[in-house]
């Protein structure tokens, strides 16, 4: 490759993160945090409740609130959304095991369209041989 193919590549901009973005990906990351640590000490409702807080207002400052509301707000999306708001109610109510229950069925219904896009980048990220065998035999997600 010569000094004038390299003067020649395509520039590929970056995505300027906002300021709000930064805060939402800490308060997620805090959400997660104490989410797993209220799992891990049998449900403390406390810090369950303070990680789907955190969770959720870090959401919020990452897509910003009407691309939130969208999201959570849509026809085809309603059942996961009651289940998975129900189960942040009812962690905040004191209620955590079942919460939790509701969260994670709520969560799988919402978001069961995006596995099969993180497991293809998971498989081409990482570039594992036995996954790529096994699942290499599933239906296309295209």
């Amino acid at each position: 490759m010569t000094q004038s193919d390299v003067l020649h590549q395509p520039d590929f901009n970056m995505v300027a993160i906002t300021e709000f973005q930064k805060i939402g990906v800490g308060l997620m990351g805090f959400g997660l945090f104490f989410l797993l640590f209220g799992v891990l000490l049998y449900f403390d409702s406390v810090l369950l409740a303070f990680g789907n807080i955190l969770f959720l207002s870090g959401l919020t400052f990452i897509t910003g609130f009407k691309r939130t509301a969208h999201f959570f707000f849509q026809r085809h999306k309603f059942r996961g959304s009651f289940f998975f708001l129900g189960g942040v109610s009812l962690v905040l109510f004191r209620w955590p095991i079942i919460g939790m229950l509701a969260e994670c069925y709520g969560f799988v219904v919402l978001f069961r369209s995006f596995f099969p896009v993180a497991l293809s980048f998971v498989l081409t990220a990482f570039n594992l041989p036995f996954l790529n065998s096994w699942f290499s035999s599933s239906t296309s997600i295209v």
